[in-house]
């Protein structure tokens, strides 16, 4: 009708002073990532098409270009997400498996057999070995039992650092004398102090595998903590020693 006024500017969605264009490149100029942090403009921007003369760089298309990437790596990122946490919830289920087996032991040689026997398979490692340091009064001697070794007095320490609770390697031959017989297919390990008693002497959990890539430094160790002070305690048990 001739008699309506006309709708101000600030009434049709214009908020305070009018932006120059030149302002709106100098900003997106000085914030590169704005159109990827903000993908929705996209539905609501205008950019020229493909045909617009040789000068005329096509904005649609960088922009779709520059979308594709960014959806493409964040794929990439959900996948890697997943696989990891596919990997560590199998991980857990296979020392909650491993540690049920040890709650299971019927006696102190059935422990250990339990121990350097069955947790290799639980595990899917190639071996699992239990070492004992010898006393400094006494030299190293080979244990009776299979699967336990003797090491040198401070042994531990000088296997996986002083003060250290776990080592992780990939890539490198396994020590003879953690591994015994086995130490020629060990081509990556995890090594675990055992903290038996106060009044035992420091001992370790050794896991070797012959793929290369099973253990590495990059990868967590609490679930090996974890059972590795199970063990400790199991065995503190069964020798009824002190805390």
């Amino acid at each position: 009708m001739s008699g309506e006024r006309p709708t101000p500017r600030s009434e049709r969605g214009q908020l305070g002073p009018a932006i120059e264009a030149s302002q709106v490149k100098a900003y997106l100029q000085a914030h590169p990532e704005f159109l990827i942090e903000h993908p929705d403009l996209v539905e609501v921007l205008s950019p020229p098409g493909r045909d617009n003369g040789e000068n005329v760089h096509d904005l649609q298309q960088f922009m779709l270009r520059r979308l594709g990437g960014e959806v493409r790596r964040m794929k990439a990122q959900q996948r890697q997400l997943v696989d990891a946490a596919r990997a560590n919830h199998a991980a857990q289920a296979q020392v909650h498996k491993a540690a049920l087996a040890i709650l299971e032991a019927r006696s102190f040689e059935h422990l250990i057999h339990i121990v350097t026997t069955d947790l290799s398979q639980i595990l899917e490692v190639d071996a699992v070995t239990i070492c004992v340091e010898a006393s400094l009064e006494a030299p190293p001697v080979r244990a009776k039992t299979a699967g336990v070794y003797m090491l040198e007095p401070h042994g531990v320490d000088s296997r996986i650092g002083q003060g250290r609770e776990v080592m992780l390697a990939n890539d490198v031959p396994a020590d003879p004398v953690v591994f015994g017989p086995a130490a020629g297919l060990v081509r990556s390990q995890a090594l675990a102090r055992l903290h038996c008693s106060r009044r035992s002497p420091a001992g370790l959990l050794a896991l070797g595998a012959r793929d290369a890539g099973k253990f590495n430094p990059e990868q967590g160790t609490e679930m090996l903590v974890f059972l590795a002070g199970l063990l400790g305690r199991a065995i503190r048990g069964w020798l009824s020693l002190p805390g």
